[in-house]
C-alpha cells in the first residue's frame, strides 16, 4: 500500500491549481476556429513564443496555448495526452457547450457522470481528447477513497437532466467567463513510476489507485488534478517527437514558499529542474512529459 508515502511537509497546499495546457496541433486556423466555435474560448492573440502559437481563453489567464506542426503525426501507442478536462463554471454552460457540440457534427466519445463532475467526452481535430465537465458541489461528491466509489465505472450521464437546462436556447457563444484546466488525464507505462513522480516528487495526494491500471491524485481534496493509465499497455514507449498532443502542462502553487518547496522535493528525488521566466521552473516526468510549475 503506497498511499501515504508522502509526509505532511512534501504536499502541495490546497490552493494548487493547473494553469494553461500547450497542445501541438497541424493546423492552427482549423484547431482555432474548433475551439472558438464549438468549446468557446477566444483567441487571445500569438503567445509570443517565436513560433505559430496561439493562445486560447476566456478571461485575463489562458486556458490552452496551441503550437501548429503541420507535420505532426497521430498519436499511436505510447505515452502522452489521453485528455484535457475543460473544466466550466456551472452546468448551465456545460449545457450550453453540448449544445454547441451537437450542432457542430463533432462525434462525441462519451458522456459520463462521475459523482463528482458531469463530462462530454471528444476529441479536437487532431484527435487530442477533451473532456468538458462541469464539477458538482463538493458537499454532494461521494467517497474517493473508497475503491468502491469507482469499481464499477462512471455512470451515463442524464442527458435529458443536463439538456433541460438550455430548452428553447439556440448553440452560441457562451456569455460566462470561468472555463478553466480542471485536470489532465495522461497515458503512461508504469503506475508506480507515475506515483513516484506525480505524488512523491511533486506533492500531490494520492486520491484512489485501480491497481497497476490508473491512478488519480490532487490536492486540497480536489477529486483529481491529474489522473494517469496504462491502457495503452505496460511499458509502453515514451511520448515521441514529431506528434500531436501535450507539449506541456502548468502547475500553479500558491506562492514562492510553494514553489521553492516544489522544486528542492523534485532535486531530492533526482528529477532535473530547468529554470524557467519568471521564477517557474519545468521538470519531465518519466513518460517525457513536461511540467511547467509557477507560483501565483
Amino acid at each position: 500500500d503506497t498511499a501515504g508515502a508522502v509526509t505532511d511537509g512534501a504536499r502541495l497546499g490546497p490552493a494548487t491549481r493547473l494553469g494553461p495546457v500547450h497542445l501541438a496541433v497541424t493546423d492552427l486556423g482549423q484547431s482555432v476556429s474548433f475551439y472558438e466555435r464549438v468549446v468557446g474560448l477566444r483567441a487571445q492573440g500569438d503567445a509570443g513564443q517565436g513560433e505559430r502559437t496561439v493562445a486560447l481563453g476566456v478571461g485575463d489567464e489562458d486556458v490552452l496555448v496551441l503550437h501548429e506542426e503541420p507535420g505532426a503525426r497521430p498519436a499511436g501507442r505510447h505515452s502522452g495526452l489521453y485528455h484535457v478536462a475543460l473544466l466550466y463554471p456551472s452546468r448551465l454552460e456545460l449545457a450550453r457547450a453540448g449544445l454547441r457540440v451537437a450542432a457542430s457534427g463533432v462525434p462525441i466519445d462519451g458522456a459520463s457522470d462521475h459523482g463528482t463532475h458531469e463530462a462530454i467526452y471528444l476529441p479536437d481535430p487532431d484527435g487530442n481528447g477533451l473532456e468538458l465537465a462541469a464539477d458538482r458541489p463538493r458537499e454532494q461528491w461521494p467517497d474517493m477513497r473508497n475503491p468502491a466509489t469507482y469499481s464499477g465505472g462512471p455512470d451515463p450521464l442524464d442527458q435529458r437532466s443536463l439538456f433541460s437546462l438550455v430548452t428553447g436556447e439556440t448553440p452560441g457563444t457562451p456569455q460566462a467567463e470561468g472555463i478553466t484546466v480542471g485536470h489532465l488525464h495522461l497515458h503512461v507505462s508504469d503506475i508506480v513510476a507515475s506515483l513516484g513522480f506525480y505524488r512523491d516528487a511533486l506533492g500531490f495526494d494520492l486520491v484512489t489507485q485501480m491497481g497497476t491500471s490508473a491512478a488519480f491524485v490532487s490536492a486540497g481534496g480536489y477529486h483529481h488534478h491529474v489522473a494517469f493509465n496504462t491502457w495503452r499497455g505496460e511499458g509502453a514507449p515514451t511520448v515521441p517527437s514529431g506528434v500531436v498532443g501535450l507539449r506541456e502542462w502548468t502547475l500553479v502553487v500558491d506562492g514562492p514558499d510553494e514553489l521553492r518547496a516544489a522544486r528542492e522535493r523534485l532535486q531530492r528525488a533526482g528529477v532535473t529542474v530547468t529554470e524557467g521566466p519568471d521564477a517557474s521552473f519545468t521538470a519531465d516526468d518519466p513518460f517525457g512529459m513536461t511540467a511547467r510549475v509557477r507560483a501565483t
